[in-house]
């Protein structure tokens, strides 16, 4: 009977092991699902990008000297 208590421990064990890597994995899905999920306003909206203006061309022309 000692032989199979141990069996049923191991049963046990295994299946833990099971359901805790199945829900690992859906957790992991899940968060990457949501990391990829556009976000509501973007970072930066077309066109607001570099612009060259008088202060950022007296820059550049100080840089030459």
């Amino acid at each position: 009977m000692k032989k199979q208590a141990s069996d049923m421990g191991r049963r046990q064990l295994l299946k833990a092991l099971a359901v805790g890597s199945a829900a690992g994995a859906v957790a992991t899905v899940s968060g990457q699902a949501m990391a990829a999920s556009p976000s509501e306003e973007p970072v930066m909206a077309k066109g607001d990008g570099y612009q060259e203006t008088d202060h950022v061309r007296s820059y550049y022309e100080s840089l030459k000297d």
